[in-house]
């Protein structure tokens, strides 16, 4: 179900990342359980079995976030034009290397944002969650050796990192239509879409510059993230946060650090916004903002590690 009676974003489309050493990210995110493959110039990072390309690597000077693409229904994008002309938006060129015929603008931080007409790839209903349990007498968990190789389904949200949490709310609402759902003071705050979406599609945190804290990706058991964090810690990477439980969103989460200090999640479970149904945001305490149940995060769990590099 969508709704035709307000203008708003239906997807986070995907992200579009530079990193210092192509090699090393690819490796990074195919050890995640991701599909990375050349797509023209880029690399770029499919879930296996999807045609959706979920985010797109390039080489840069330094780690950065390049920006971010929502999707939008074919018959609002001439509406979304419009739109940001009467907000005042200015619309730029695509970014060189970048062929599209999407609107580009900078968000209040100067993130680069663009709007796509494309199909809806955040889900219609609650993601499905597995639970298997074996019966009397059978063992139920498999052999190490045998454990299965976790691939996620989808991009699921991003973090990132902005001057002013009330700013970007303004923003992220009054341009792109997104939904407040969560919030934690000025300190962070999470947004949905509203023809039907997890949680949030994106939030943001309070920093001094803007940046990428993590993308989450969704996969579906409790036993997925677990068996995630040994594939990575394999390869690895063992640094990072989980297994826990978020309150807000309600997800079940496993951080792993990237190579430059940002994260990817595994999440499931998340909390599921339907179009038809309302969701009271509300303002939460720090306690009652961040995790139900988990180890300590990291000392540097709120450093903006990609505002180190700029």
């Amino acid at each position: 179900m969508t709704r035709s009676d307000e203008l708003g974003v239906h997807s986070l489309d995907h992200v579009a990342l530079a990193v210092p050493d192509l090699a090393k990210a690819c490796d990074f995110y195919a050890a995640f359980g991701l599909d990375v493959r050349a797509d023209g110039k880029f690399m770029g990072i499919h879930t296996v079995g999807s045609a959706q390309r979920w985010a797109v690597l390039f080489e840069g000077c330094t780690k950065r976030l390049h920006y971010l693409s929502f999707g939008v229904f074919d018959a609002d994008f001439q509406r979304f034009k419009q739109h940001l002309d009467k907000q005042g938006v200015q619309l730029l060129a695509p970014p060189p290397g970048f062929d599209s015929d999407g609107l580009w603008f900078h968000d209040p931080d100067g993130t680069l944002i663009e709007l796509t007409a494309a199909q809806k790839t955040s889900p219609q209903q609650k993601s499905p969650v597995e639970f298997t349990s074996s019966p009397p007498g059978k063992a139920g968990a498999p052999k190490r050796s045998q454990a299965p190789f976790v691939r996620p389904s989808r991009l699921a949200h991003c973090l990132v990192f902005t001057r002013s949490v009330p700013a970007a709310l303004s923003f992220y609402s009054g341009v792109l239509g997104l939904r407040l759902s969560d919030r934690s003071g000025d300190n962070i705050a999470f947004m949905h879409g509203i023809h039907g979406s997890d949680h949030h599609l994106i939030a943001f945190a309070r920093s001094h510059a803007p940046g990428l804290h993590h993308v989450a990706w969704d996969v579906r058991s409790l036993s997925d993230l677990g068996q995630g964090a040994m594939q990575m810690a394999a390869q690895g990477y063992d640094a990072g946060w989980g297994l826990g439980r978020h309150v807000l969103g309600s997800n079940y989460f496993h951080y792993v650090r990237d190579p430059w200090g940002s994260y990817s999640e595994y999440s499931c479970d998340m909390d599921y916004i339907p179009a038809a149904q309302p969701w009271k945001a509300g303002d939460h305490d720090t306690e009652d903002a961040f995790y139900v149940w988990g180890p300590k995060p990291p000392a540097d769990w709120t450093h903006n590690h990609e505002a180190d590099q700029r």
